[in-house]
Parts: structure tokens; sequence; C-alpha cells
């Protein structure tokens, strides 16, 4: 058994130097063969980390939603032309329904209504123009409304009392007080769509979301947005369910909002539940069929690399056929020769599979520096590129090493 052992040992190692020696003799046409090999992995490479960037950018935009939150709305988030026009028709969301839940939902732990519009918000002789305005309540962070970096948020006394305070976010806050620390900005005195308002709170660093950027917005209390900016205006309502307990808050949400808009029981719901994973759902259909174009095209030239491969492999069996020959006539074994041969077209492969992959990883991390689109270097990556192209090599070598194999020693000693 360990002669047995450390004659297999042997004769792999033994494979391993003469695939290298061979390939070193001829470098030109070893280039040549893994050229394909290089271009099929680096393509698919560069893709599977481009689209695994997109696909963490993505869940980390989608994750300011809040992952167990619902946000009631007239409208739903993604419809066609047709839901348009049936939805605009939707009497307005409104008090009514944000104080039936509040009262009625066991199944919600944070309730924040949510109305908004754009805004010019002054400080001094600095103007900005189309920020953000979100009137709220004080249960805004808890549904995924992000977090407070210096002075605080909305309390409830400020919603009862409809006062004129505001939350900035940084880049207003930034904007407005430019070189001025967080801690010196709250009391400050600022005019949101003309109307006097004092400085409680700056949001922490937010980002962007879905092209919009979070980071140019104002909080107020809701009560003051309705007394100042109209109250007749559709608010959208947040609803914060415990993990796992989501699907039970919408059944329990739906029930409520169809008594407190009189829906009769024939009738079909006036009312959207929006929530994250819609988002993540029509992303993957967006981004599927192209994922799988782009990766088959990648697949499709490592094939035409594995071709080459095969082809390059026949010709270096008819070239050391007297080779061949010698090896057998000295007792080799059909095994050890087909063995060095599979070697030698795997190690070609593994080879431009290496340079493919390091190639892939510096296209996927110029695309990401160059361009908004994300990049993320995995280790599934590395060993997608380097394993499939050594089993393209081994595939594609099979043929060539089975004809080397099975060549007859007299006739291969004759062979000139």
């Amino acid at each position: 058994m360990r002669r047995a052992w450390q004659r297999t040992v042997s004769e792999w190692v033994e494979g391993l130097r003469i695939a290298l020696s061979s390939l070193a003799a001829n470098h030109l046409r070893t280039f040549l063969t893994t050229l394909g090999i290089v271009i099929g992995v680096m393509t698919v490479i560069a893709i599977v980390a481009i689209i695994d960037g997109l696909n963490a950018s993505f869940a980390t935009q989608i994750g300011n939603l809040g992952t167990h939150t619902l946000y009631v709305d007239k409208w739903q988030w993604i419809n066609t032309r047709d839901d348009w026009w049936s939805m605009r028709n939707r009497k307005n969301m409104g008090r009514t329904e944000l104080e039936a839940i509040e009262r009625e939902a066991t199944e919600a732990l944070a309730v924040a209504p949510m109305a908004g519009r754009s805004v010019t918000v002054a400080a001094g002789a600095e103007e900005l123009s189309g920020i953000r305005c979100t009137g709220t309540n004080q249960r805004y962070l808890e549904t995924g409304g992000g977090s407070v970096a210096a002075g605080r948020f909305l309390g409830p006394t400020d919603v009862e009392l409809s006062r004129s305070v505001v939350v900035l976010g940084a880049d207003v806050a930034d904007r407005l007080f430019p070189k001025v620390a967080l801690d010196e900005v709250l009391g400050k005195r600022v005019r949101v769509r003309g109307a006097p308002f004092t400085v409680i709170g700056v949001m922490a660093r937010r980002g962007r979301m879905l092209g919009m950027d979070l980071d140019t917005n104002v909080t107020i209390p809701f009560t003051t947005f309705l007394r100042d900016m109209g109250g007749k205006r559709s608010i959208t309502i947040a609803v914060t369910s415990a993990p796992g307990r989501l699907s039970q808050l919408e059944d329990e949400l739906v029930g409520i909002l169809r008594r407190a808009r009189r829906v009769p029981p024939e009738k079909p719901d006036d009312f959207s539940m929006n929530r994250q994973d819609q988002f993540l759902k029509l992303y993957n259909q967006l981004t599927g069929a192209l994922y799988g174009v782009a990766v088959g095209v990648g697949l499709i030239t490592l094939v035409v690399g594995g071709i080459g491969i095969m082809n390059i492999m026949l010709v270096s069996v008819t070239e050391r056929t007297r080779e061949i020959g010698v090896r057998r006539a000295l007792g080799a074994r059909k095994r050890t020769i087909l063995l060095q041969f599979l070697i030698e077209s795997s190690v070609v492969a593994a080879l431009g599979g290496a340079v493919g992959t390091g190639l892939g990883l510096g296209v996927a991390v110029f695309v990401a520096l160059v361009s908004p689109l994300a990049a993320a270097v995995t280790p599934g990556a590395v060993a997608l590129g380097l394993g499939f192209s050594a089993l393209v090599g081994l595939l594609f070598g099979i043929w060539p090493a089975w004809r080397a194999a099975n060549l007859d020693p007299v006739e291969a000693l004759r062979y000139e």
C-alpha cells in the first residue's frame, strides 16, 4: 500500500516537472494557448466582481428603508401606467389612518408618519433650494430613518406643541454652516420656506439610496409641517414590526386600514403596502438576464480557449511521439503517460486562469474607481476563476492525453 502511494506521488511530481519543462521550452506557444483562457476568465471574473459589488451596494442602500418596516401609502412604489391612473383616484392617506394604526396595531413596534415636499432652506446669506423637508414624529428613527450625529431628534412635545424646530441633514449643515463644529450648529436659527426654525440636531451621514441623496434634507415635527405647508396632502406611514413578524403586521394593517377607510367587503384595497423586498425583486429581475448573458459570453470564450488547448496538446502529442515510444519501451504505464498530458493541459489552463483572474479583478477595481459602478473582490470569485479554468484544461486535455497513452510503442519508436 505504501509503495503504491509513493509511486502515485512520484508520478504526479514527475508529470508536473515534465509539464513545466515542456511549457518553458515552448513559451510563445504556451502564451498563445493560454490567451483564450485569460480573456475568458478575465471577462467572467470582472463581471462577477462588478455584479457582486452592485448587489452589496444595492442591498446596503435598500437597508436604509428598514428591514422590518412597512410603508403604508396611497401609492405603490413600483407600478405600471394603468396602475398609476387607478391609484390617482384613491383617497389621500391622512391622520385618520395614522391614529387608527397607532390605536389598533398590536404587531407594530413603531409608527411614524412622513409628509414631504421640496423647500428652500436658508441661514444668513446662504440659501439652499431643492431641499427635501420631511414632517414626522419621534418614532421616525426606529423605522429606519437613520441616526443623529449631534444634538437630539424630535421629541413627543415637539410634535404635540407643533414647535418650530428642525433637524438638519449632514450636507445641509455643512453647506449652511461651513467649517462650524456640529455642536456649535445646535441652537442656530434657519429659515425653512421663509419661516424661522431652531436647529436641535444634525443627522449622521447616510449617503445615497436609489440615486436620492439622503443627506440633503431637513426634518421637522409632523404637526408643524401640516400647519405650515398644507394639511391636505397624502402622507406615508412607516410601521415597524418585530423581526420575522412583517407578514403578520401586514395582515393586521390591511384589516385596520379597510375599516378606517370604510372599504366595502367586495372592493379591493384602496391603499398600498410597500416594503424593501419589492425593490430587491425588481432589481433581481432586471439584472438576472444581464448577468446570465454576460457570464455566458465569458464561458463561451473559455470554451474557445479550451479548444485551443486541445489543439495545441494534439500537436504536442505528435511532436513527442518518439519520446512516448521510448518511455513506453522502458516500462512507463499508460496511466503515467495519460497523467502527464492531463497535468500539462491543466497547468496551461490554470496558468491562464491565474492571469485572467488577476486581470479581471484589476478591471473590476478600475471600473469601480472611474465610474459609479461598485465592485466586490470575493474569495469565491477567485476560486471560480482558478477552478473553472483548471477544469476546462482537464476536460479538453482528455482526448489528447488518451491518444498519447494509447500510442503503439513499436509504431511510436519508428516515428520520425
